[in-house]
């Protein structure tokens, strides 16, 4: 079977519902993945928007989720460490596409062959990106759309 993630929140290429969003809660959705690649040692997430008008933006990212962990629940705070998002912090910051607009939110989880990054929390994209290449076993990813 192949690496694959999804969310009982919304389906694939659905609307992410507004307790999501920066409309409602600001909860992160739930998620649930199955089949990672042999040899995984640790998961990483990336939530990202690549239609945001000053180019890609990043709403989540965690790393650090233990090989045995298959489930993020609804609103999940104490999984992984969680890295500085485009908002100016740590954690889920919710769709919100300027008034008008539909934008694509790529939820990214990546099978990692280390158990830890060795990233400190509040860390930026940047070193995300950066601790992830050459880890990298594969990547599974659902996308949700929500419009303001």
């Amino acid at each position: 079977m192949a690496f694959r993630i999804f969310s009982n929140a919304f389906a694939e290429g659905g609307t992410i519902p507004r307790l999501h969003t920066c409309e409602g809660a600001d909860v992160s959705p739930s998620l649930e993945w199955r089949d990672p690649p042999t040899g995984t040692l640790s998961f990483a997430l990336l939530t990202e928007d690549p239609d945001a008008p000053s180019g890609l933006w990043t709403h989540w990212m965690l790393w650090d989720i233990p090989a045995g962990v298959r489930t993020l629940a609804q609103g999940a705070e104490r999984v992984g460490i969680a890295g500085m998002n485009d908002f100016g912090r740590p954690g889920y910051g919710g769709p919100c596409p300027p008034a008008g607009q539909t934008h694509r939110y790529y939820f990214r989880l990546y099978a990692i062959g280390v158990a830890t990054l060795g990233l400190s929390a509040g860390a930026r994209r940047g070193a995300f990106d950066a601790a992830i290449t050459g880890h990298l076993l594969g990547e599974a990813s659902c996308m949700g759309r929500f419009q303001r």
